[in-house]
């Protein structure tokens, strides 16, 4: 289950909200900065540079994250924590075979392993390097499509300067109509606003949003695989919580920063 991602959507709608009413401020018009020629070519060429930098499975695993940029999964860390600790209570109370009924139930991959590990009797250490390895490859998995929108963000300007040359090429051809030279040139700059303005207000935001969003997924992740170990090793219910609640509450870290800062929580 997803939920919008409130500061996202409030972010796209001040941003091109302002702008377009500072624009009717200054006594533009909404129809002059509306170029179907100018977005063509800066669309366009960003997505076919884009393209060429990644592989084309790359770039569409990129464009099925767009949706990481308006919702945000609604796994909310205090209850996954929540959930460890009722394992917990029951692998302490009924043994860690018991689990596993409850593991079969579990709806995140990642968990459901993490957990099964835990029930087939398989000890602390390869739990911990095979599921830091899953982490790892996940997390390098992850950082992909922000990669690709950081280089869409890179690409957009540089191809809007590029239209508004065409432009400018195409006005200066046509200089015996002098009329029509001061509104071609607008028209021609129009380009390096979409160029600019994409970049600045969708691309690299995307990219540092789905950053954060993967590597928020990748403290959960450590989190759970710490709990998992807890339990193979019967620790006490309570002192995995208290371990734990550095990640609960938002202030984990991933890989060795992780394991230090929950073994000084406990």
């Amino acid at each position: 289950m997803k939920k919008p991602d409130l500061g996202t959507i409030v972010g796209l709608i001040l941003a091109f909200g302002l702008i377009l009413i500072g624009n009717h401020l200054e006594g533009g018009h909404l129809s002059s900065v509306i170029q179907p020629t100018a977005a063509l070519i800066v669309f366009g060429g960003t997505f076919g540079a884009t393209m060429v930098g990644f592989s084309l499975e790359d770039f569409v695993r990129a464009l099925k994250t767009v949706s990481m940029f308006f919702f945000t999964k609604a796994q909310d860390p205090a209850k996954v924590l929540e959930e460890i600790v009722r394992y917990a209570q029951i692998a302490r109370r009924e043994g860690i075979i018991a689990l596993e009924e409850h593991v079969q139930k579990a709806p995140d991959p990642f968990f459901k392993k993490a957990f099964l590990m835990v029930v087939d009797g398989i000890d602390s250490k390869t739990i911990e390097q095979t599921l830091e390895l899953e982490i790892h490859h996940a997390e390098e998995k992850g950082e992909v499509p922000a990669k690709v929108f950081e280089a869409a963000g890179g690409y957009c300007p540089t191809v809007g300067i590029l239209g508004a040359v065409l432009g400018l090429i195409h006005v200066m051809s046509n200089l015996s109509d002098i009329n029509a030279v001061g509104s071609g040139i607008a028209v021609a700059f129009v380009a390096t606003i979409y160029g600019v303005g994409a970049a600045n207000i969708v691309c690299l935001p995307a990219a540092n949003k789905i950053k954060a969003k993967n590597k928020a997924e990748m403290q959960l992740y450590e989190m759970i695989m710490l709990g998992a170990i807890a339990i193979q090793q019967g620790e006490n219910p309570k002192l995995i919580e208290q371990k734990l609640a550095v990640f609960a509450h938002g202030h984990g870290g991933h890989g060795k920063k992780g394991h230090a800062e929950a073994k000084k929580a406990a």
